[in-house]
């Protein structure tokens, strides 16, 4: 599998949580070769391979669709666009970036910002969303033609691929998580499995995890495990760019799975590293534990620079190696 062209498809649709219809159509196309059936349901991508079985487990892998972004709160008089932010966001870096609005068309548009000369002795402040306003040229009447309250707006930077392997996107969290269940599915095709296999592309986890919770009601599987993103190169007690997965180890994970993961990596010889987490884990596996009467749940994380930016970096790497750490524990788990 072309990582990099995978990665360069799945990051194109520009979709923030709750306008992730784009991205759910991209994502059951490229899912379709490796499932039996693959349906979109409450926005939610469904795919299922292998039928129930009494005494072998249901393995859910699952990562998320959606991207943090802005939601459109306002037109101004004099042409400005207001803004309410979707998800969790640094604005230190707002000014001057380039968004795309997507209304009846795309339409390009500038975060507004200060010039330098005329901020000459002003205390530095760091705007909140709701100062920000986005200048696209239009006139109040042209823009309220084309753009509407409620619609969504993304960061307008392209993918780029750099040196030493890595790559860059605004939506590699969680897109890169998709890439990694793709590769794991691919890896996986054709070969006789010890257990029944959904896969789950989720909506609105930058929300509080909603489509996960939709989605592992529905699916109800035995296990669950949920592939995102973690910190990378930022200091200590974060992942390592190029040193592969990181496999979660916490009180609200199950200790089992944790355990498996890390015995399929050993026999598989796959490079990983440990994310120990003191509470809950701010992913979709916080969702999958209490579904129902509970689910086995456990996360895999690849490594990302600059969270919840526009300039997300990964090291392809990573991404294949989570997929075989995937593809391995789907293998042997009728042990767990």
């Amino acid at each position: 599998m072309d990582l990099n062209a995978l990665l360069q498809k799945l990051t194109a649709p520009a979709c923030v949580s709750g306008s992730e219809s784009a991205i759910a159509e991209t994502a059951a196309e490229l899912l379709r070769p490796f499932c039996d059936t693959v349906e979109i349901v409450s926005g939610n991508v469904c795919g299922t391979l292998g039928s129930r079985q009494a005494g072998k487990p249901h393995v859910l892998l699952d990562a998320h669709l959606d991207q943090v972004g802005f939601v459109v709160t306002e037109i101004t008089p004099d042409g400005f666009v207001r803004v309410g932010n979707v998800g969790g966001l640094e604005y230190r870096f707002m000014p001057a970036q380039r968004v795309l609005l997507h209304g009846r068309q795309n339409i390009a548009g500038v975060i507004c910002c200060i010039p330098p000369h005329l901020q000459s002795g002003k205390k530095e402040h760091v705007a909140e969303v709701t100062e920000l306003a986005i200048d696209t040229g239009y006139s109040r009447e042209h823009l309220e033609q084309l753009l509407s309250v409620g619609d969504s707006v993304t960061f307008d930077m392209p993918f780029r691929t750099m040196a030493g392997g890595y790559v860059t996107s605004p939506s590699l969290d969680d897109r890169c998580g998709m890439a990694a269940i793709l590769c794991a599915m691919e890896e996986l095709q054709g070969q006789a499995l010890p257990c029944s296999l959904s896969v789950l592309f989720s909506t609105q986890e930058e929300l509080g995890e909603r489509g996960a919770k939709i989605g592992a009601y529905t699916i109800a599987p035995d296990i669950a495990l949920a592939v995102d993103v973690t910190f990378g190169d930022a200091g200590e007690k974060v992942g390592v760019c190029g040193k592969g997965p990181l496999i979660g180890i916490s009180p609200s994970l199950s200790r089992d799975v944790s355990d498996a993961l890390i015995a399929a990596a050993d026999a598989a010889q796959i490079p990983w590293q440990p994310e120990v987490m003191a509470g809950t884990t701010g992913t979709n596996a916080d969702r999958f534990a209490v579904t129902r009467g509970g689910v086995r749940a456990g996360t895999v994380s690849i490594p990302l620079c600059h969270m919840h930016t526009p300039v997300e970096k990964i090291r392809t790497e990573d991404v294949a190696l989570t997929g075989k750490l995937l593809a391995a524990y789907v293998r042997g788990c009728a042990s767990c």
